[in-house]
């Protein structure tokens, strides 16, 4: 189950774009940590330069039984338009000159210098996926919580918790369901590496008109990247889950009840915190518990623990909250 057979994630499309591996080096760092969100969710171009439209069916046509010597009344299925943006964030990274000139890579001691920046940016990302809402900011991506923001028993379930609350997400991803965009025509799948050189820098202890400078080198990072759900049961959520006490916490029948209302394959995908996967890993010490293993990952071997051999991700709990508003 744990294997995506149907598209290869965002580091092997590095691999495959840039041969000397620096684009596939800074793919993997903006993973760390952060369920393998990055890496396992196909990005694709948008159809737009910013922004994706997707029609969804709304409504299927309608067949009708006929006898013989009369007709029948003609049908038509109805669709939908979703508009999803795509948002940019940026970081620059600055190191002194000599600093890094004493290593016996240089280039290699600067990416190393890097990485504190190019997690940080990884993580906003994440974070953006899972809560931005583009109609409160319309310079980010519509998020998974904006979208599954309301309790209906069937796609976004109650665990019944009002505070210190998370959230478990279950997403499908798919060419045809859940997947990540960037703009079209973007050879390098909207992440940008520019090396700006050597430079002069500003001490940022100092202040004018008594400003001291350096030389250093300063590297600028990009991503441009937004959120497509093409089919609605694709995605899923339990919300209002307490991240402490004995009540309202993690229930396996919520699990199954949203898992069995949603659109499910060998690309599905459950995300939740440590507090979460906590929970759960309890839950497997019952050695009657029917629904819970552990194995290796088929990409990277990496192990993890599965749900009616669904994979589980562990989201940091600086990423996905314990501390979200309770939705009703």
């Amino acid at each position: 189950m744990s294997t995506l057979t149907t598209y290869y994630g965002l580091v092997e499309q590095a691999k495959r774009l840039d041969p000397d591996g620096k684009l596939s080096t800074i793919v993997e760092v903006l993973n760390r940590e952060m369920g393998n969100i990055l890496a396992e969710a196909p990005w694709l171009p948008s159809n737009d330069t910013w922004t994706n439209k997707t029609l969804r069916r709304g409504t299927l046509p309608t067949s009708a039984r006929r006898k013989l010597n009369s007709g029948v009344a003609k049908s038509n299925s109805r669709t939908t338009e979703v508009m999803d943006v795509i948002e940019m964030r940026e970081v620059y990274a600055e190191y002194d000159k000599d600093y890094i000139d004493a290593f016996p890579e240089p280039g290699r001691a600067r990416l190393m210098e890097a990485e504190a920046f190019l997690e940080g940016l990884g993580q906003d990302l994440v974070s953006d996926i899972l809560y931005c809402n583009s109609h409160k900011d319309p310079d980010g991506m519509h998020g998974l919580a904006p979208r599954l923001d309301t309790v209906d028993g069937e796609f976004v379930i109650s665990a019944g918790g009002s505070s210190a609350v998370t959230s478990i997400f279950v997403v499908t991803w798919g060419a045809n369901y859940a997947h990540l965009i960037y703009p079209k025509n973007m050879a390098n799948l909207g992440i940008k590496h520019t090396d700006l050189g050597e430079v002069t820098i500003t001490d940022a202890t100092t202040s004018a008109p008594n400003t001291s400078q350096f030389q250093g080198y300063r590297d600028h990072f990009q991503v441009k990247c937004g959120l497509v759900v093409r089919h609605p049961k694709c995605i899923g959520r339990i919300a209002n889950i307490e991240s402490s006490g004995s009540s309202n916490t993690f229930d396996n029948n919520d699990l199954v009840t949203l898992l069995n209302n949603m659109k499910i394959d060998a690309s599905t995908r459950i995300y939740c915190n440590q507090t979460i996967k906590t929970q759960a890993e309890i839950l497997m010490l019952d050695k009657s518990n029917m629904y819970w293993t552990s194995g290796k990952d088929a990409i990277g071997g990496e192990p993890f623990i599965a749900f009616r051999g669904i994979p589980v991700r562990m989201i940091d709990k600086d990423i996905l909250l314990n501390s979200e508003t309770a939705i009703s």
